[in-house]
């Protein structure tokens, strides 16, 4: 396919062309040239929009889409096309289908699956069997089989002897593990945030403290063992000061906040809509504004829109017995552009490839295009017409926007959105 996208700011830092209105020229997947008023060419496809902003690819390190196992949330097909349409070019596929993603022959299918798709899409394999929190899983072999880290998502480690094994075991083939905390005795029954409005409203709360009492333990037994450890979604205030403690040390750990975690709040629980039912749950805006901080200052390596499709009979039933998950792909760009400035959201959108050991790709004449397209001046509402997924639980239909993705170019496929 060949294509010049016409008069596009180039957000990238580490290109030349940055913060530089330019054309760009695409061949075969390759980044053939960069300039001001390319010749245009019969057999090029012309791609031009006000507003027009690329940068490398966005990478979305924490997406659920159910299959295998759970077609009816989502396939790997539709998954990944919404994935591209909302402006990603790769990424990481949780284990938590059915059956887990703990062996190498489950790594092997998803992989197979995602072949010719124009967004790619790379497994995390399970820290345990069936994700159950008793065994190490077959780590090295689905690792040799394409997983790009190990962790069993939403379910937080109660033997720390195990989680010490895994870190150590790792090492010998630079593993990264990546640990959800959460103390589950602490958290008990709670389905919300503790505080005023858990109180007000009646439900029964998860305090802070569930989070980061996890958070603390773990980053001990880090600096025990050495090793990488990636902490995905934190939420509160006091993770990410223990996560630049740990930081300022020297520990290899890197973390990542939800969109939904930087734009909403416990707020917006008033009307027990099961849509904001997520894990770890909406905090105060106090917590809001810290995480928007730790990404600011850097604590928080990465955003990611944690998506995680669920059927509506899981939903749409009362709070304390509905499932936590919020779909949001679609939604993450306008949302993130109504809190961050654009650099920053680019920044946190593309860092996890180097994160979970990805290539990373600037924008420069020679190198393979991988490149996601989007505008950032348009204001907007979200609906459900803007909802590609099979699921449509999304904690932000009717919520302010900001600039709209136009698509990505990626393996040498043209997705517009």
């Amino acid at each position: 396919m060949k294509i010049i996208i016409r008069e596009a700011k180039i957000i990238d830092p580490k290109s030349s062309f940055h913060n530089q209105v330019v054309d760009v020229k695409i061949n075969n997947g390759t980044i053939e040239k960069i300039g001001n008023n390319l010749m245009p060419s019969d057999d090029y496809q012309e791609i031009k929009t006000t507003n027009l902003h690329l940068s490398q690819g966005w990478f979305d390190s924490c997406v659920s889409l159910g299959e295998p196992g759970f077609e009816d949330r989502e396939t790997i097909s539709n998954g990944l096309n919404v994935a591209a349409k909302s402006g990603f070019t790769a990424i990481a596929l949780q284990p938590n289908s059915f059956p887990v993603l703990d062996n190498q022959s489950q790594i092997q299918f998803v992989k197979q699956k995602a072949l010719n798709a124009a967004t790619e899409l790379f497994p995390i394999g399970a820290l345990t069997k069936n994700s159950d929190g008793t065994d190490l899983a077959e780590l090295f072999d689905m690792k040799n089989s394409g997983a790009i880290a190990f962790g069993d998502y939403g379910k937080s480690l109660s033997n720390a002897n195990l989680l010490k094994i895994g870190l150590q075991y790792v090492q010998d083939f630079d593993g990264l593990i990546v640990t959800f905390c959460q103390d589950e005795k602490i958290k008990g029954s709670g389905v919300v945030n503790e505080g005023i409005v858990s109180t007000r409203l009646g439900l029964k709360g998860i305090p802070n403290l569930a989070e980061e009492l996890i958070v603390a333990r773990n980053l001990f037994l880090l600096e025990y063992t050495g090793g990488k450890l990636h902490i995905p979604t934190i939420s509160t205030a006091k993770s990410v000061a223990l996560i630049s403690d740990a930081k300022a040390k020297g520990l290899q750990v890197t973390c990542s906040v939800a969109v939904h975690n930087l734009v909403l709040t416990d707020e917006k629980l008033d009307g027990f809509d099961t849509r904001f039912k997520v894990s770890p749950p909406l905090r105060t805006d106090a917590d809001r504004i810290a995480l928007l901080n730790g990404v600011l200052d850097n604590t928080i390596d990465v955003i990611t829109s944690d998506h995680n499709p669920m059927d509506i009979e899981h939903k749409k039933m009362e709070f304390d017995l509905a499932k936590n998950g919020t779909i949001g792909l679609e939604s993450a760009f306008g949302a993130l552009l109504t809190v961050l400035p654009l650099e920053k959201i680019v920044e946190k959108l593309t860092s996890g490839r180097a994160i979970f050991n990805l290539n990373q790709l600037e924008i420069a004449e020679g190198n393979l295009a991988t490149i996601s397209l989007f505008t950032t001046d348009e204001e907007w509402h979200f609906s459900k017409e803007n909802i590609l997924s099979k699921s449509k639980n999304s904690a932000f239909l009717g919520a302010k926007m900001k600039g709209k993705v136009v698509g990505i170019y990626n393996k040498g496929q043209l997705i517009l959105s």
